[in-house]
């Protein structure tokens, strides 16, 4: 069984809703992401994506571009991340998905990927540029490896919800808003008319990402799905304190925790 399945499994049986946290990789270093996983293990985070820089990532706002150019700058690569995850290994089991764009997976070879996420211990992929319709370019290798492509939808797919949704793995990223990552003050979406259709389609796991900001808005979003995601947030605090975030990282995840429980 996937760790995704196993982790989502064991929430249930805790009565208790999933916190999927983001870093984007090597920005600060490799040292600085394994210390902020670290920090979000010990925190509370149940599931963490990992994202992979990219030079031109059109699903991100601002904070995460800027640490991808950062991270890239430093010398950051996708070989060296999968020796990252490597030493993340050595230390905790938790769920880790990589987050990344489509270009990245082909010019490194569809199959070679899947086969060292599978050596090193990733559990999935979130591609965010990869249009439903299209997932068949990934699909064989990421089932060979047992290894999930993350489903997205968004308020407005519409008619498109129950298609993606029948057919998820994992569990079901559902996008608070049109638009790019980052932080959001309020959100305009009809949640209630959202999640109606997600659960009536959705075999999985649920969890609401993209402008979720702080703890009050995790206890906000709770209510409406199986998990909430935090990316942008973390991200600025390591932008901010560099190698030395690893407490501040630490204290914002745990008040996401929190307010989650």
């Amino acid at each position: 069984m996937n760790r995704i399945d196993e982790k989502f499994r064991e929430l249930k049986e805790q009565n208790k809703k999933a916190l999927i946290t983001f870093v984007t990789s090597g920005d600060g270093g490799y040292e600085t992401t394994i210390n902020s996983v670290r920090a979000m293990v010990k925190a509370g985070a149940d599931i963490i994506e990992l994202g992979v820089p990219f030079s031109d990532p059109v699903a991100e706002g601002p904070v995460i571009q800027n640490a991808s150019e950062r991270a890239i700058s430093s010398g950051t690569t996708l070989k060296g991340i999968f020796e990252m995850v490597k030493e993340i290994r050595k230390e905790t089991d938790i769920p880790l998905l990589l987050m990344m764009y489509l270009n990245t997976i082909f010019r490194f070879g569809t199959e070679r990927f899947f086969s060292l996420c599978d050596e090193c211990g990733i559990d999935g992929v979130i591609v965010p540029d990869m249009p439903f319709e299209e997932k068949d370019e990934i699909q064989q290798y990421a089932e060979k490896y047992n290894k999930y492509s993350i489903s997205l939808v968004a308020p407005t797919s519409e008619d498109r919800i129950k298609k993606i949704a029948e057919s998820a793995k994992g569990f079901l990223y559902c996008v608070s808003s049109t638009g790019v990552t980052g932080t959001r003050s309020e959100f305009s979406t009809d949640f209630d008319r959202f999640f109606s259709k997600i659960k009536e389609y959705s075999k999985i796991p649920y969890a609401l990402g993209f402008g979720i900001s702080d703890a009050e808005q995790t206890r906000e979003m709770k209510k409406y799905c199986d998990g909430v995601i935090v990316g942008s947030a973390i991200v600025k605090i390591i932008g901010d304190y560099g190698k030395q975030s690893e407490k501040k990282v630490f204290e914002f995840v745990k008040g996401l925790r929190e307010a989650l429980d």
